[in-house]
């Protein structure tokens, strides 16, 4: 009988997320392909040293127990060739990361493969990746090079952005259009309807389903959303979530402040947002992860895809 990864949270990430492959990279850049495949295979033994998603990989995992269907799926996705790539199983074994699956696909767009591996999530240092698998319908974010410190404690805690991640960007269009008072009158006309999902939702849909086994106050997840809205446009994403009857642990209303203090008391392992300045500020505090969706991004959106 075939396996299925139906009932698992499906994580694809590349290597260059889950391992620090900068200086091989760098290589490439500057030397080209040869070169990097020349060194990638002389230094094939030499254990590379964990990338910016590497402990929320490791905490993913972490919610698979022995004896039990397994909960998580993480699967490699990479440029390299199967040949260069034995470098990263390398560095997975050496490290007892539960990860078996990958496509190497020797420098072809490996997001293609998100879709058959039924992927929930799409992890990636590459932009462009990252931007194709979104409009393919999934979620997926660029991580961005942080250098901060690991939180201690062993529950996986992910927070999101709202509008563009969590939610469509239908409200973030009218501020953008009409500015932040026409935005406040009309979340608060239609506070009433739930907003229209974003690439993230299905997503924290299936953190949900994890956090569903366990009563609340011993789940291995906690969630948070990191909002730059206030009152009175609070009330319509209160109510979304509670129409999709989707759990949030925390909900942030930060009505425009500085987000990364407040992703660091949260403890977040990583957090989602459509800005990219945003994005870069929180690096600072917390692993990040740059979505390229929505209103916000269409100009830059096209620019890298061109």
């Amino acid at each position: 009988m075939a396996e299925s990864l139906a009932h698992c949270l499906v994580v694809a990430i590349s290597s260059r997320a889950l391992f620090d492959l900068e200086e091989s990279h760098s290589i490439f850049i500057g030397q080209g392909l040869a070169a990097y495949s020349r060194y990638q295979i002389e230094h094939e033994d030499d254990r590379l040293e964990p990338g910016v998603a590497f402990m929320l990989v490791k905490k993913l995992l972490r919610l698979n127990s022995p004896g039990h269907d397994k909960r998580v799926e993480v699967i490699l996705l990479s440029h390299n060739s199967a040949d260069t790539g034995l470098r990263i199983f390398n560095s997975i074994q050496h490290y007892q990361l539960d990860i078996t699956r990958a496509a190497f696909t020797n420098g072809v767009a490996p997001w293609r493969y998100v879709e058959p591996f039924s992927a929930d999530l799409f992890l990636s240092a590459e932009p462009k990746d990252v931007v194709a698998a979104l409009d393919a319908g999934r979620a997926a974010a660029a991580i961005v090079p942080s250098r901060t410190e690991t939180m201690a404690s062993e529950q996986l805690r992910i927070a999101f952005d709202g509008d563009a991640v969590l939610f469509s960007d239908e409200a973030e269009r009218v501020y953008q259009e009409q500015g932040l008072a026409a935005f406040a009158e009309s979340e608060k006309a239609q506070a009433r309807a739930p907003l229209s999902g974003g690439p993230f939702k299905n997503f924290l849909a299936a953190l949900h389903h994890i956090q569903a086994d366990y009563p609340m106050d011993q789940s291995p997840i906690r969630t948070a959303l990191v909002t730059a809205r206030s009152a009175p446009a609070h009330e319509r994403v209160i109510r979304t979530l509670r129409a999709w009857n989707i759990r949030i642990d925390e909900a942030l209303f930060l009505g425009g402040l500085p987000k990364g203090a407040f992703l660091k008391t949260f403890g977040a392992d990583i957090f989602f947002d459509d800005q990219k300045g945003h994005v870069e500020a929180a690096a600072g505090y917390v692993a990040t992860g740059h979505v390229p969706h929505g209103v916000t991004n269409l100009q830059s959106k096209k620019q890298t895809t061109t």
